[in-house]
C-alpha cells in the first residue's frame, strides 16, 4: 500500500472551479489561490443566505489510541460515497495545525483512499489563516505591553495580564516565559505565556463569527487583563479591534478544495477539541448547508470532547441542529481499551474486545441524551476477524444504534457506500430532536458538573480555590449564562490519560477557568491538560524533507 502523501501526489486535481461547479458556485464567486485552492467570497455567502439547509451529519469517536480511528479518513469517504450514490454532498472540515504536522499526531486530512486535496498546502501553509490568526493575536499582545509601557492609561495591573501570546508549534519552552528583560525601554518585566494558535480566542471567535460585524463586536469584547480595580480590560479598550480585523478579513472567509474522488471539501478554521471547542467555523457550515444536500462534518478526538463541545457550544451559539451523528471505532482500539498492548491488537481477542466496548457504550449513551440519532461504523482493517466484527454489530444493534463497516481508507467512496446507504436510512427512517445537555441558566460550576458526570461518568468535580474565584468573578461579571468548554485529556473519559475503557468512581479535578468573553464560553481546564503541547522523543519532523525537485516527503 503506498503512503498517504504518495497517494495524494499521484492524484489527478480538477481545477477548483470545476469543484465549485458542482455547488452551482460560479467562478466570479470565488477568489482563487492558484488552481486547486480558493475562498468563498462574501457575496456568494449573501447570495445563498436564505435557500433551504440540507442534512447536517457529524462525524465523531470513541477516545484515540495509539492504534488509531480514523475520524477524518471517514468523514472524507462518506462524502465521497454520497458523491458515488449521485446525492449531492459537500465535507465541512477544520484545518491542521502545524504542531502536530511536525509532533506526532500528524496532519488533518484523512488518508489512504479517503483524503482532500492538495494534502501538503493543506498541512502546512493552506491559505494563511492560521497566521493571520496569530498575527492578530501577537498584535494584541504588542498593543498590551506598548500601553502599559507608554504610561498605562487604563491602569492595567501587570499581575492580572491574561492575554496570552501565541505560535503555531509544539514548543514547550515558551509556556512560561520573563518579557521586558534589559533596559527600561524594553518594557516592563513581567512574566508572560505563549499557547499554541488553535487554543489562542480569536481561533474561537473567527470560527464562531456570523460575519465581519460580529467578528468585530467579538474581538472587542476579549479581556486582555484586569486593572487595580479588577475591572476587565478589553481589547476594545486597547483600541485593537480594528487592526486585528484588518489582518483577519481573508482568513474570515472559507476555503474549499476537493477529495480525491472531487468532492467539494469546505475547510475553515481549526481549534482543537482537548483545549479549545474543536469544530470547524460557524460560516463555513451554514453555508455548506445551503449548498448541499447532505453536509458531513467532524469534532475533534472522541465524542466526550469535540462532540461535545460542538452540540453544546456551536449548535447551542449558532442555531444549528444536526441530523444524525457517525460515531467511528475500530476493533484494534476496542481491544486496546479491553487491555490489550498496542503489538498485539492484530490477533483475535473476542473478550479484550468485550472488555473494551465499554468505551464506545459510554459514547453510544452520551450521543443519545442528545436526541439526535446515532450510527455506529467500524473503520476497517485487514486484520478484523468475522467473530470480532459480528460481535460489535449486535452489541451496537442492541442499543438502537444502526451500524456499518466503513473500508474507505482501501477503497475510497466505494468502501463508504454502506455507510453512506445506513446514514440514508437513519435520516429517512428517525428524527432528530436535537436539544443541549444542559440549560444556559444553570450555574457554570453546575454545568461542569452536568457534563462531568453525564459525559465523562464522574462522581464529581473538585476545584483548585483560585479556579472556584475566577468562577465567582465571571459569574459577577454577568457572564455566567456562557457554555463551558472544557479542557481535558483526549486519550480517556476522565482527566487522566491513563483510565482506559470506560472509568468509574473518580473526581475530575478543575485546576484553572478563565473566560473567552469574545468566543463566549468558560474555558475549564482539567486535570494536566497544557495549551502550549510539546515536541515528544522523536517529532515528526525527523522524517519530513523536500527534495532537489521541490517534492515533500514524509508527511502524514
Amino acid at each position: 500500500m503506498k503512503t498517504d502523501i504518495q497517494i495524494a501526489q499521484e492524484a489527478e486535481m480538477i481545477h477548483i472551479r470545476e469543484v465549485a461547479a458542482q455547488l452551482g458556485i460560479h467562478e466570479e464567486e470565488l477568489e482563487l489561490y492558484g488552481n486547486y485552492k480558493a475562498k468563498l467570497s462574501d457575496e456568494l455567502m449573501e447570495k445563498v443566505k436564505d435557500r433551504e439547509d440540507g442534512k447536517l451529519i457529524l462525524v465523531t469517536a470513541i477516545n484515540p489510541t495509539p492504534a488509531g480511528e480514523g475520524k477524518t479518513t471517514t468523514s472524507v469517504g462518506l462524502g465521497e460515497a454520497f458523491g458515488r450514490l449521485g446525492k449531492r454532498a459537500v465535507l465541512a472540515l477544520r484545518e491542521p495545525s502545524l504542531g502536530p504536522c511536525f509532533g506526532i499526531k500528524g496532519g488533518a486530512a484523512g488518508g489512504g483512499y479517503a483524503q482532500v486535496v492538495p494534502m501538503e498546502d493543506l498541512n502546512l501553509h493552506f491559505t494563511g489563516d492560521f497566521h493571520a490568526i496569530t498575527s492578530a493575536n501577537n498584535l494584541l499582545a504588542a498593543l498590551l505591553d506598548n500601553h502599559i509601557q507608554q504610561g498605562n492609561e487604563l491602569g492595567i495591573d501587570p499581575r492580572q495580564i491574561v492575554w496570552k501570546r501565541c505560535l503555531d508549534m509544539n514548543d514547550r519552552v515558551l509556556r512560561n516565559i520573563v518579557v521586558g528583560l534589559g533596559s527600561k525601554m524594553d518594557g516592563m518585566v513581567r512574566e508572560d505565556h505563549f499557547v499554541i494558535t488553535v487554543a489562542s480566542e480569536i481561533m474561537a471567535v473567527l470560527c464562531l463569527a456570523d460575519d465581519m460585524a460580529d467578528l468585530k463586536r467579538r474581538l472587542g469584547s476579549m479581556i486582555v487583563a484586569y486593572d487595580f480595580d479588577g475591572k476587565p480590560v478589553t481589547a476594545a479598550d486597547l483600541k485593537a479591534t480594528g487592526s486585528m480585523a484588518a489582518l483577519l478579513k481573508d482568513a474570515l472567509k472559507p476555503n474549499l478544495i476537493q477529495t480525491l474522488e472531487h468532492t467539494p471539501a469546505i475547510v475553515h478554521g481549526g481549534p482543537f477539541a482537548n483545549i479549545a471547542h474543536g469544530c470547524n467555523s460557524v460560516r463555513a457550515t451554514k453555508t455548506a448547508l445551503k449548498l448541499a444536500d447532505y453536509v458531513v462534518t467532524e469534532a475533534g478526538f472522541g465524542a466526550d470532547l469535540g462532540a461535545e463541545k460542538f452540540l453544546d457550544i456551536k449548535c447551542r451559539m449558532a442555531g444549528l441542529r444536526p441530523d444524525a451523528v457517525v460515531l467511528v471505532a475500530t476493533i484494534r482500539a476496542l481491544k486496546y481499551n479491553g487491555g490489550v498492548p498496542k503489538a498485539e491488537l492484530s490477533s483475535e481477542n473476542v473478550e479484550a474486545l468485550k472488555r473494551g466496548i465499554v468505551n464506545l457504550e459510554k459514547h453510544i449513551e452520551n450521543l443519545q441524551k442528545y436526541g439526535v440519532p446515532v450510527v455506529v461504523t467500524l473503520n476497517s482493517f485487514l486484520t478484523d476477524t468475522k467473530d470480532e466484527t459480528d460481535f460489535v454489530e449486535q452489541f451496537c444493534r442492541e442499543r438502537g444504534c444502526e451500524f456499518a463497516l466503513s473500508q474507505v481508507w482501501e477503497k475510497g467512496g466505494e468502501g463508504g457506500i454502506a455507510l453512506a446507504e445506513k446514514v440514508l436510512k437513519t435520516l429517512e427512517e428517525k428524527e432528530s430532536h436535537f436539544k443541549p445537555l444542559y440549560d444556559s441558566k444553570l450555574s457554570l460550576t453546575e454545568k461542569i458538573e452536568t457534563v462531568a458526570k453525564e459525559i465523562y461518568g464522574a462522581d464529581g468535580v473538585s476545584y483548585a480555590p483560585a479556579a472556584l474565584k475566577e468562577l465567582k468573578r465571571i459569574e459577577d461579571l454577568g457572564m455566567g449564562e456562557f457554555p463551558v468548554c472544557m479542557a481535558k485529556t483526549q486519550y480517556s473519559l476522565s482527566d487522566d490519560q491513563t483510565k482506559l475503557g470506560r472509568p468509574r468512581g473518580f473526581t475530575v479535578q478543575v485546576r484553572e477557568v478563565y473566560v473567552s468573553a469574545g468566543a463566549g464560553f468558560v474555558v475549564v481546564v482539567t486535570g494536566a491538560i497544557m495549551t502550549m503541547p510539546g515536541l515528544g522523543k522523536k517529532p515528526a519532523a525527523y522524517g519530513i524533507d523536500v527534495s532537489d525537485e521541490g517534492v515533500i516527503t514524509g508527511l502524514f
